[in-house]
């Protein structure tokens, strides 16, 4: 949710934006008025309708259309310079211009935001996605700290029924108790972070701190295919402004696709998931990047998939959407990064994005 202010400064910039086209709408009826019939003026109320449309609701705009309609009327009748028969048809003219463009207007504007619904349901989609793929490692992750607390009650229930009771250790065993029971709360509070569905939030956050909550995620899905993890994270890594549950969400499919680059891990000697994080300096201290890599070791990415890789529709995977990489692009280029891939020439194909630094 926004603070007030927010609010307070959008709608303030709408109205300002509202107050400047009425006037702007004043000078185009002055001008028309004022000069020849033969002079349409009144069509420069259509670039006008068109910076509102952008602006301005559609309600408003469709005010504003009338308006600027009813202007044009009017304007016609207190014209006296020129042949009325021209006016008339320079009127005409300039209105059906005004109502083509406020329809059309607000129709790309209609389709522009069943665009972006569409693209926030596909977010989802693939975040949801995303979690059917981790789910064996979300239970092996509840799975552990319920086991625990359930080993736990039934020692704190022996120690109280005890002769004589042993409170200190009962006390232990309800401390513990208390710690998994947090633990599990921590994995689900994770995995409802990443399915919420939120508009898009920019902060500043700790980029190498993101990806160790979500590497808790993945953790038991990669000790069972017996895959290395190898972290190369910069300490002194500045803070990055994008949309985090976003971004973890990109970091969730890049890795999801290296773990499934290396099934089964029996075709590789060793397989291995290499991550790292780093400042690229730009020229400028605003024109620097953080740079994410993650690396695997498996077959790698042929010259002719590197093209094609981020296509909507396009997979390597048999079973596979051709979304995840599509989704990932979008977002990144929304936070104003940049994603790209490469292969290795030791094998395995590498991905890597770079996202700007909080001011």
């Amino acid at each position: 949710m926004k603070p007030p202010f927010s609010i307070l400064s959008s709608k303030t910039y709408r109205a300002l934006a509202l107050t400047g086209i009425c006037i702007l709408m004043a000078l185009v009826f002055i001008a028309d008025t004022i000069t020849n019939y033969a002079i349409a003026a009144a069509v420069f109320h259509t670039p006008l309708l068109l910076i509102a449309i952008r602006f301005l609701s559609a309600r408003q705009v469709i005010t504003l259309a009338s308006f600027s309609m009813v202007l044009t009327v009017v304007s016609v009748l207190l014209t006296r310079a020129g042949d009325y028969e021209v006016g008339l048809i320079n009127t005409g003219i300039s209105l059906v211009a005004i109502a083509i463009t406020t329809y059309l207007g607000l129709k790309l504007k209609s389709v522009q935001a069943a665009a972006h619904e569409t693209r926030e349901h596909l977010l989802r989609l693939s975040r949801l996605t995303t979690l059917g793929q981790l789910s064996t490692s979300i239970a092996h992750e509840v799975s552990q700290p319920l086991a625990a607390i359930n080993s736990s009650t039934g020692a704190c229930q022996r120690w109280l029924q005890a002769s004589p009771p042993n409170i200190k250790k009962a006390q232990a065993a309800a401390q513990r108790i208390a710690d998994d029971a947090q633990r599990a709360k921590d994995v689900l509070d994770r995995v409802r972070s990443i399915t919420r569905n939120e508009a898009p939030t920019s902060s500043a956050f700790d980029l190498n701190l993101a990806l160790t909550e979500l590497l808790k995620l993945s953790d038991g899905e990669m000790r069972r295919q017996h895959i290395d993890l190898r972290l190369a994270l910069q300490s002194d890594l500045p803070q990055v402004f994008a949309d985090q549950v976003q971004i973890q969400q990109v970091m969730a499919n890049l890795l999801l696709n290296a773990i499934e680059a290396l099934s089964p891990a029996s075709d590789f000697h060793a397989a291995r998931i290499t991550i790292e994080t780093r400042l690229l300096p730009g020229d400028k201290p605003q024109t620097s990047k953080v740079l994410f890599s993650i690396k695997d070791n498996g077959p790698g990415l042929s010259d002719t998939q590197l093209p094609q890789l981020f296509d909507t529709f396009w997979t390597t995977k048999a079973t596979g959407l051709g979304l995840g990489l599509t989704i990932s692009r979008s977002i990144i280029d929304a936070n104003n990064g940049h994603i790209w891939a490469t292969d290795q020439a030791d094998g395995g194909a590498a991905f890597h994005f770079t996202l700007p630094l909080a001011p």
